[in-house]
Parts: C-alpha cells; sequence; structure tokens
C-alpha cells in the first residue's frame, strides 16, 4: 500500500479542446433516406445542442430495447415535436403532443411510465417537455427519455409510422 509520500506523480497531459463541427447553412434535422439506397439515412450532425444524458433527478434516460418492450406493452410514447416534424413519420404508437403544450393540455398520465423523445440527441424538444411537465408538478419516476429519438431509430433499422 502506498502512502502520501509514496504516490506516483502522474504526468500532466493537455489535449486540444473539442470542438464541434460548425452548423451548415442547410442543416436538416430529420435523418433524409438514400434514393435507391434500403436502410440508408442522411444524418446532419451539424444542427442543434447536444442535449445531457441525464436530464433532471428521477428521470430516466432509455434505449430502444426499453423503447421496444414499451411499445409493446402498450404503454404511452410521445413524440414532442411540433407538428410539421411529424409529417416525416414517428415511433409507431407513439402519439405527438408538441413541447409548447404538453404540460397545459394535462394529457399525461401522472400514474403511467411515458417515454418522451424527439429528433435525438442534439434536439431540445424533449428536454423542455420534460421540464414544463416537472414544473407542473409530474412526478419525475413516471418519466422517461429516449435520448436517441428519431435519429437513433431510424439508423438502427427501426420503421416509423404516421402520426396519430
Amino acid at each position: 500500500m502506498l502512502g502520501d509520500e509514496d504516490t506516483l506523480a502522474m504526468p500532466s497531459i493537455r489535449t486540444a479542446p473539442i470542438e464541434r463541427l460548425p452548423r451548415r447553412g442547410d442543416a436538416f434535422m430529420i435523418p433524409r433516406p438514400v434514393e435507391g439506397g434500403p436502410a440508408q439515412f442522411v444524418v446532419d450532425a451539424t444542427w442543434g445542442r447536444i442535449t445531457p444524458m441525464q436530464l433532471a433527478p428521477g428521470v430516466r434516460t432509455v434505449g430502444q430495447p426499453e423503447v421496444l418492450a414499451h411499445i409493446e406493452a402498450g404503454l404511452p410514447l410521445i413524440d414532442t415535436r411540433l407538428p410539421k416534424y411529424l409529417l416525416h413519420g414517428t415511433l409507431p404508437s407513439a402519439r405527438g403532443i408538441p413541447h409548447t403544450e404538453i404540460a397545459d393540455l394535462g394529457e399525461i398520465d401522472p400514474e403511467a411510465d411515458t417515454i418522451l423523445f424527439c429528433n435525438g440527441p442534439q434536439c431540445a424538444a424533449t428536454p423542455d417537455a420534460i421540464r414544463r411537465l416537472l414544473d407542473a408538478g409530474h412526478p419525475a419516476g413516471r418519466l422517461l427519455y429516449y435520448r436517441g429519438g428519431i435519429h437513433d431509430w431510424v439508423t438502427l433499422g427501426l420503421p416509423l409510422a404516421s402520426a396519430r
């Protein structure tokens, strides 16, 4: 066992700051299918801000296996994007409730585990929706955040459905 006087000095390593690519002038938020390339998509990585993995204490972050199980169990799944983005499709069984209106409508059951999602890790819609729900008194333990959103869903070859 090493005492304080026996600790090994670790060399200091300096690294250059990691900078994200600048936003493209024609940035697009929704993955676009490649023409003639089944199951291939073009994803623009330059829009939005990268969101944290954990949005708030008690709000659980989930991945695709949990979302699939949630859908199979018939539990609530909410697409928090604005209606214009839902035209391109959403996750199967998802209801569209815009993040700007979610706390005002009273449509989220506080007794049910509910997954909320948007375009992906750089989309601010779901973080905003969850903040609004928490501010309105919704229990954090009933909110689940699918951070991967539409981007991760389609790039893993999972299907989209028409919005309801």
